[in-house]
């Protein structure tokens, strides 16, 4: 690699064929900008400055190009007056710049690290003035052609609308990514001129100057042509978007994960997979998720930046910045919200929404429930249709679940309170104050039971003949009873485990 490295980056057109407000290269495909992708194949290059060309909203471009490559030079462009000004404006922020300038364009998503490191070292070794990233492709109509002399040696590149008939039968293309003497460059940039239709610089003039002044100019044959792929509209982007999840459904199947579906899905370029994590159908992992080995995900479930210990299963869920611990499971139907943390062999189960919430070790949430701003201590199980009422109205509070307690159905958790260790609750009790460990905690009165109420209140009815065909007493031939069990089932808490 070479050891005297710039690269620039060119960041400013306007992209109008995108027809949005977002500028073209922070459009995103797999996790990140298309500038985003191109940023982290130049970090590979481990070049000594880089430096991104930034006009068309630069408001946005730049702070963003910023925070994916901190110490980045920006120059800018005020009007887009074609490549070869744009790289003019670039060495102009950079300073004096020597050994070798690669010129990359912001909008090829698919471009590799490796394949922009083989290019630039290609073209020290070669000590080329000008070297041109190539590909050859079926169909070259509109692209530049390369047209190489008798030695292999480029000559010229030839636009479209110039190419002859014999030059138009040329099949190799120019990307638009450069590699250039950097001293060559600075001396020829003042040299291109603008005498065309669009009265623009173009960079590809630097070619001809090169072959002026006897210099070499080559071309490096990309086989993987569509890494130079640029997307100019929303169709186009779809388009690199399915290739670039293809590929990374690709590489991750080699290296040992299972895609039941491919087809339907998707996974971002920061994901990481261990071996034997299963993907199942309708899966997206999003963002910087990390899955460990033996977890089962999906199916249709998104997770993004979440982090999925060994062995879990996570079924038909939706999360964000989540963690599940090792052999925990996960859904059908739940909701993880960030900040949720799921210990090792835990569970949150159906219809089940969670946020701020820590659930230790072994602790089960099952069914139909809201847990926020809370800690469940390890091996505690909540009853089903329970819900944390972590809001005053004002401020969130926090409510604590000891070790090994068990609540009952359909409890409510007024914050701020707390529940001890080995503490129940009866079925329907509404927890205003804090319950002791091991005490048992009930809010409802005794049942009471009024012997035939549906034949007297509901007399000539379905309910009222059932009823009577099933030897309900009529009012007045029995009294009214209390039974002395407040709700608490014979387990003490009147809750649904599982």
């Amino acid at each position: 690699m070479p050891t005297d490295l710039t690269v620039v980056v060119l960041a400013a057109g306007g992209g109008t064929r995108m027809r949005s407000k977002t500028p073209k290269v922070l459009h995103e495909l797999g996790g990140k900008s298309m500038v985003g992708h191109v940023l982290a194949a130049v970090r590979v290059l481990e070049p000594r400055r880089v430096v991104a060309v930034v006009g068309h909203q630069r408001e946005l471009v730049g702070p963003h190009v910023e925070e994916q490559l901190p110490g980045v030079v920006l120059a800018v462009q005020e009007e887009q007056l074609g490549t070869g000004h744009a790289v003019a404006q670039a060495m102009a922020a950079a300073g004096s710049a020597s050994g070798t300038v690669v010129v990359a364009c912001g909008d090829t998503p698919l471009l590799t690290g490796e394949s922009l490191s083989e290019f630039a070292a290609e073209h020290e070794a070669a000590q080329r003035a000008v070297s041109v990233l190539s590909g050859v492709v079926d169909d070259p109509t509109g692209y530049g052609r390369i047209v190489r002399d008798a030695d292999g040696d480029v000559v010229a590149i030839v636009e479209h609308k110039d190419a002859d008939a014999d030059q138009r039968d040329i099949r190799e293309i120019n990307s638009g990514i450069y590699a250039f003497d950097a001293a060559f460059l600075a001396d020829a940039l003042p040299r291109v001129g603008n005498d065309n239709a669009k009265g623009e610089y173009y960079l590809t003039d630097v070619v001809q100057l090169a072959r002026d002044a006897g210099l070499t100019v080559g071309a490096h044959v990309l086989d993987d042509v569509r890494q130079t792929e640029g997307a100019n509209d929303r169709a186009q982007l779809a388009q690199l978007g399915a290739e670039l999840n293809h590929r990374i459904l690709d590489r991750w199947m080699r290296e040992g994960v299972t895609v039941m579906d491919p087809a339907t899905t998707w996974v971002d370029a920061d994901v990481v997979l261990a071996p034997d994590v299963t993907l199942l159908p309708g899966t997206q992992l999003l963002g910087a998720t990390v899955v460990a080995e033996d977890a089962v995900i999906g199916p249709d479930t998104t997770l993004k930046d979440c982090e999925i210990g060994p062995g879990a299963r996570v079924v038909r869920t939706h999360g964000e910045l989540a963690v599940i611990g090792g052999g925990a499971t996960v859904g059908p139907f739940s909701y993880l919200r960030p900040g949720t943390n799921l210990g090792a062999d835990g569970k949150i189960g159906a219809f089940v929404e969670t946020k701020n919430a820590r659930i230790g070790d072994g602790a089960k949430v099952p069914h139909l429930s809201y847990v926020g701003d809370a800690e469940i201590g390890e091996g505690s199980n909540i009853g089903a249709g329970t819900i944390f009422a972590n809001y005053d109205g004002v401020n969130k509070h926090r409510t604590t679940v000891g070790r090994h307690a068990r609540t009952g159905s359909n409890n409510t958790f007024v914050a701020p309170v707390s529940i001890g260790d080995g503490a129940s609750t009866g079925g329907g009790t509404v927890v205003r104050r804090d319950v002791p460990p091991g005490a048992l905690a009930i809010s409802g009165g005794p049942q009471r039971t009024i012997p035939g109420w549906a034949q007297t209140r509901r007399s000539g009815t379905a309910q009222a003949a059932a009823a009577e065909a099933a030897g309900s007493p009529r009012t007045g031939e029995g009294d009214a009873s209390h039974n002395g069990d407040p709700g608490v089932g014979a387990s003490g808490s009147a809750g649904a485990e599982s």
